[in-house]
């Protein structure tokens, strides 16, 4: 089968799931993935003939698109802050906003690993986008990766050999721990924050195939994580570090106060590209 009828038989099959945009989007994805070609060069080769197993395997990734299995776990990999990753139903997919938490960080620090080393800790790392990203464009420093999740954990290993990076990992119950391996400058987390009562403003792709562990906590204590990191940071950062957090959009506020009653000062809550609140870094 030619490209060019492919293209015509996948949006056919998607148009009663998907917008044009988000279906044309999905085809880009899954054609670059396989033929290893840009979509330049999709655009410019209509008849090119789609290989047996190639095209067996997007017949079968048309029919998992039908039941909202997200096309990055379709395709096994992700970019993020310009990097590849392997993702598994075993972590999260990396958001975009978290790519502007990575950036906010590299900000603050680039000036100051050209002097001395840092050392990093990122909690609950999944994929290990965050750590490997810290990693890959802030030189001179030492990063760690916790993740409760050993199934998570092996993908991130695999990561951080995809980008060339080198990442201690750490597997570990991050409320049931009682110290951190090391006194850190930085101490980042993008915790579980999805309360239960939030599950129906989400997407069923969402719901249905992302580990529910990395995102959701109970209506009755969404901070818990939050809680626990903050009393680890304040024996467990240099002084003068920072805590970096991806937070819940609905409790900015709340995140606040609780890193004020814990004695953190300088605390600035920050707004993503979709202008809610979702950041917050505060110093010791």
């Amino acid at each position: 089968m030619q490209i060019q009828e492919f293209k015509q038989l996948f949006f056919k099959e998607l148009s009663d799931n998907y917008p044009q945009t988000e279906i044309q989007s999905f085809f880009n994805l899954l054609i670059e993935h396989l033929l290893k070609m840009n979509r330049v060069e999709i655009a410019l080769q209509p008849n090119l003939i789609i290989g047996k197993d190639d095209l067996i395997f997007l017949q079968d990734a048309i029919s998992k698109l039908k039941k909202e299995i997200p096309v990055q776990y379709i395709i096994g990999e992700t970019e993020f802050f310009g990097l590849p990753f392997k993702v598994t139903n075993d972590v999260l997919i990396p958001r975009p906003e978290t790519e502007e938490l990575v950036h906010w960080i590299i900000k603050d620090h680039l000036d100051k690993v050209q002097n001395s080393e840092l050392k990093i800790l990122d909690i609950g790392t999944g994929s290990g986008c965050i750590a490997i990203s810290l990693a890959k464009n802030l030189p001179n420093t030492n990063v760690y990766a916790l993740d409760i999740s050993k199934k998570a954990l092996k993908v991130a290993e695999e990561n951080s050999l995809k980008n060339n990076v080198a990442i201690q990992f750490i597997t570990e119950d991050i409320l049931s721990i009682k110290k951190l391996p090391h006194q850190f400058d930085i101490i980042v987390s993008n915790p579980p924050y999805v309360r239960e009562l939030e599950k129906n403003q989400m997407q069923q792709n969402v719901l249905g195939n992302e580990p529910h562990l990395a995102l959701f906590v109970k209506d009755e204590n969404p901070l818990v994580f939050y809680d626990k990191i903050a009393d680890l940071a304040k024996t467990h950062l240099k002084k003068n570090g920072t805590l970096y957090f991806e937070i819940n959009q609905y409790l900015g506020e709340e995140t606040v106060q609780l890193l004020h009653q814990k004695g953190f000062k300088e605390i600035q809550l920050k707004k993503d590209i979709f202008e809610v609140n979702r950041m917050i870094k505060a110093f010791l």
